[in-house]
């Protein structure tokens, strides 16, 4: 029989704590965080695993890149089946495969035919779930909660990642010391398994598309077009992509750090990752205050100021006594700046294209992690470690001053709230039979051009993002006053997509292009499909 729940405290909307009174969030949340636990419990125990099978540096250092790899390798399909699948299944079916592997894992180890190359395909095999599994729960968590409560519950998922980072190596680290490394394996696979039972119980109505099913490759392309075309999107990914190559440098030399530091050993760097753990718990309790009290942009600009601070603190600190407080507000500054950023991806996507928006989203901070850590080791080995932290903190605060001088306002938001304005068309054409072109003819007054064309770049933009293959703009030799915008659909199917992914923005738009008609009646619409 299962008890009923106590209803949770209450608490006001703007409480971090608010997203929590949500009975499915806070089931979901409590998975994610045993989900990460078993995450850090499992790359600890199989790099410690490894050095036991094998001698080879290679080998060892190659357990970090099996982890990571399937991310850059399937972050963008992994974000197009999440957005063309039912979500709750395809969630299920990635924590199951990671317990599958986790279940692999332990009982190879307890047979005794675990080997160096098969802990290396294991290791691999999970991180495909890892990548499988993080954009659909990204795109998950806004149908979980209202709009006014997302940057509070990203902040709880911010909350669980650095909880986990701490309890899983702890709990690795206890049980390898006093059992044995197999039963760390164990205990992955025990809590795996129930935490897949426990989503299970989650209920979601899936509303399939009456136009079934996107294409893979076709869902791919819309994701990435849609990211090239929405320039906030892109100021997103540029400021993460900045905060990320520089603020990683703390962390790829924090072994080097705590080692030079006055007694420094392995018990000093467990030390300094915990406090920065803490720190972005800490945090995450007062986020709600700072966003009322600055917007996104300053934030992000003052977040990433301390964390340089941070680094550069940690570049000279002597002992433990200086370096812990560094590290506290170090962790504190990266959860403020990637919650921040989180949710302004968040806002700057809809629903039908997220899932592939965040996968974009997590390779940006993957691969400028991947990169600064390349960079700044070997800025360290050409130099000194001090140096190479003080170099990363001066060029980071610089770099990301910068991005927010010239880059579009993140305070600017589109509304990308369904619209259903635009009734779609009804033709007896076989869904795959071609491309599909539409034009649509206007007549403006000469003397406006420049101004029709600036707004007919905004129209080139939507379509694109909407996922058409190609937008133009033709002016008539003959006649000055006459244009025709030329859009082309991969096939009916796809054009009629289109028409679901309209949003208020995209109305207002309409009827700013409407404004520079000067035709009798309105611009005249056709529809063309391609002969094969």
């Amino acid at each position: 029989m299962v008890m009923p729940m106590p209803p949770p405290p209450q608490s006001s909307p703007s409480s971090p704590l608010a997203p929590l009174q949500s009975a499915t969030f806070r089931m979901l949340w409590s998975t994610w965080l045993v989900a990460n636990i078993c995450m850090w419990m499992n790359d600890v125990a199989a790099a410690w695993l490894m050095t036991t099978l094998t001698t080879s540096p290679i080998l060892v250092a190659l357990v970090q890149t099996a982890s990571t790899a399937p991310v850059f390798l399937l972050g963008l399909p992994s974000g197009a089946l999440a957005d063309i699948l039912d979500r709750r299944r395809f969630l299920i079916v990635t924590q199951f495969w990671m317990a599958a592997n986790a279940v692999l894992l332990c009982a190879a180890l307890l047979a005794g035919v675990m080997t160096a190359p098969l802990l290396l395909v294991l290791t691999f095999a999970n991180g495909i779930g890892l990548a499988m599994r993080w954009p659909v729960f990204a795109a998950i968590v806004p149908e979980l909660v209202p709009r006014s409560q997302l940057p509070a519950a990203l902040a709880l998922n911010g909350v669980s990642m650095n909880a986990s980072r701490i309890i899983g190596p702890l709990v690795a680290g206890a049980l390898i010391a006093s059992v044995g490394t197999h039963w760390v394996f164990v205990l992955n696979a025990v809590m795996s398994i129930a935490a897949g039972f426990v989503i299970m119980r989650w209920r979601r109505e899936h509303v399939p598309s009456p136009l079934g099913r996107e294409k893979l490759g076709s869902a791919i392309r819309v994701g990435v077009q849609f990211v090239r075309q929405s320039a906030r999107m892109r100021a997103v990914l540029v400021r993460i992509s900045l905060f990320f190559l520089h603020a990683t440098a703390l962390l790829a030399l924090l072994p080097l750090v705590a080692r030079g530091l006055h007694g420094g050993d392995a018990g000093t760097f467990t030390l300094l990752l915990a406090s920065m753990g803490v720190g972005a718990i800490a945090v995450a309790m007062y986020l709600p205050r700072l966003r009322q009290a600055m917007t996104r942009d300053t934030l992000v600009l003052r977040a990433t100021l301390v964390q340089a601070g941070a680094t550069a603190v940690m570049a000279v600190a002597p002992n433990v006594y200086v370096a812990v407080p560094a590290m506290i507000l170090g962790g504190a500054a990266w959860l403020a700046a990637a919650n921040s950023l989180s949710v302004s991806a968040q806002l700057a996507l809809p629903d039908w294209v997220r899932a592939r928006g965040m996968s974009i989203f997590q390779m940006a901070i993957m691969g400028a992690t991947a990169l600064g850590a390349a960079i700044w080791g070997q800025v360290a080995t050409w130099t000194s470690v001090h140096i190479s932290l003080g170099a990363a903190a001066v060029t980071g605060a610089i770099a990301m001053s910068l991005a927010q001088r010239y880059s579009v306002d993140l305070s600017i938001e589109e509304d990308l709230s369904p619209s259903h304005v635009f009734k779609a068309p009804v033709a007896d054409i076989t869904p795959d039979a071609g491309h599909v072109v539409v034009t649509i003819s206007y007549r403006i007054e000469p003397a406006r051009a420049v101004e029709f064309d600036a707004v007919m770049q905004e129209s080139k933009r939507s379509r694109l993002r909407q996922g058409a293959l190609q937008w133009q703009l033709h002016r008539d030799i003959g006649d000055a006053s006459h244009y025709t915008e030329y859009i082309v659909d991969e096939s009916w199917t796809e054009h009629l997509r289109r028409f679901d992914r309209v949003t208020a923005s995209d109305v207002a738009l309409r009827e700013r292009k409407l404004a520079f008609h000067t035709g009798e009646g309105p611009p005249e619409v056709r529809r063309w499909i391609v002969a094969r």
